[in-house]
């Protein structure tokens, strides 16, 4: 495989890991922040704006994923495709503690 295949299957993995909280959240009708929110990132957005955030992102994944060429039989594409997910969990899973709370 060539180098950008490796790259899109990174980002796949970015992409695809990044829409599960915002449709979770969109779904379930809970504010979440999103890049359109006030601050950026930090605000909260409207249940309508996360579900649209995921779909985005997953339309992004999907296509990085086809790119990426991602097989079993190559373990090297798997390990940067999970590198990709784990990394934007853990950075995810730091920032979002710091979200604001909604204010009643």
């Amino acid at each position: 495989m060539e180098w950008y295949n490796y790259l899109s299957a990174f980002f796949a993995g970015v992409f695809l890991t990044n829409s599960v909280p915002h449709f979770v959240s969109g779904i379930c009708g809970n504010p979440f922040p999103t890049p359109f929110a006030k601050p950026p990132g930090k605000g909260l957005s409207s249940p309508i704006v996360n579900v649209a955030w995921s779909l985005f992102n997953l339309i992004i994944g999907f296509f990085l994923l086809k790119k990426a060429k991602i097989s079993s039989d190559d373990d090297l594409s798997l390990a940067i495709f999970f590198t990709g997910i784990a990394l934007i969990s853990f950075f995810s899973a730091k920032h979002f503690t710091r979200k604001e709370k909604t204010k009643d």
